[in-house]
């Protein structure tokens, strides 16, 4: 009973997550949810600032703090060491949705694209961006990444072993892929609003500090192959791989 409970758990932890990442996508392009980044009740600037700016640290302050591996051996005193991942996951994506329910427009824009060619590439390019983003997770192992595979292995009685750091596909490229396909959807839209910069430019700034953040846990993970790797391959813009040494 436990190990299948364990299962539910992490099955409806991953179907919030796809459900908050295919919403976010909505919100950020302004398409299909019923709440996108430009609607909703216009508040001051100075109100509208402050109230995301909020939103977007309480995301940025859980997201850091859960994904460091002191927390992690802290954490998994208190719950079960299979939903640890799980756990983590339902909680960004109920802070995301919560920063979609209540984020506070600003929409005044900065540029609005107006032809048609121009702003069909703009999504193309956007939506590129969702797509890497996506198929990234699936190189690296989409399932352990989502935690998944930790409560398919412990529903299974198996026991748990970390994913191999392996140089595949985008990443003999770019060391975060993921991360790069975030800035571009975030980036490339038509309509840029003064609420859409505010979002992208905090975004991209804590995506820029979190991957200075996230590689001393890689490092201490992978040892000397990830810092190997690290000087071989770029860390946001993707080039072509120095020579193995």
């Amino acid at each position: 009973m436990k190990r299948s409970l364990v299962l539910l758990f992490g099955v409806l932890s991953y179907g919030v997550f796809f459900f908050t990442f295919v919403y976010q996508i909505g919100f950020v392009e302004g398409m299909v949810v019923p709440k996108a980044m430009n609607d909703g009740v216009v508040l001051s600037v100075t109100q509208a600032v402050v109230i995301n700016l909020v939103l977007l640290s309480l995301f940025a302050i859980q997201h850091t703090i859960m994904a460091r591996l002191v927390f992690k051996r802290w954490w998994t005193k208190i719950v079960s060491e299979p939903i640890e991942r799980s756990v983590f996951v339902l909680l960004t994506s109920l802070l995301l949705l919560l920063m979609n329910w209540q984020w506070s427009p600003l929409p005044e824009h900065i540029w609005q694209v107006q032809g048609s060619g121009g702003r069909a590439a703009l999504y193309v390019i956007s939506f590129a961006g969702w797509g890497l983003v996506l198929y990234a997770t699936c190189v690296i192992n989409h399932f352990d990444l989502f935690g998944l595979r930790q409560v398919w292995l412990y529903f299974k009685q198996r026991e748990y072993t970390q994913v191999e750091f392996k140089e595949t596909v985008l990443y003999r490229w770019v060391r975060h892929p993921i991360m790069l396909g975030f800035i571009i959807a975030f980036w490339a839209t038509p309509d840029m609003t003064q609420g859409h910069l505010l979002f992208a430019a905090v975004t991209t700034t804590y995506i820029l500090i979190g991957i200075q953040i996230e590689e001393r846990t890689l490092l201490a993970l992978h040892g000397e192959n990830y810092r190997r790797y690290r000087e071989r391959v770029s860390m946001i813009i993707p080039t072509p791989p120095k020579p193995m040494s």
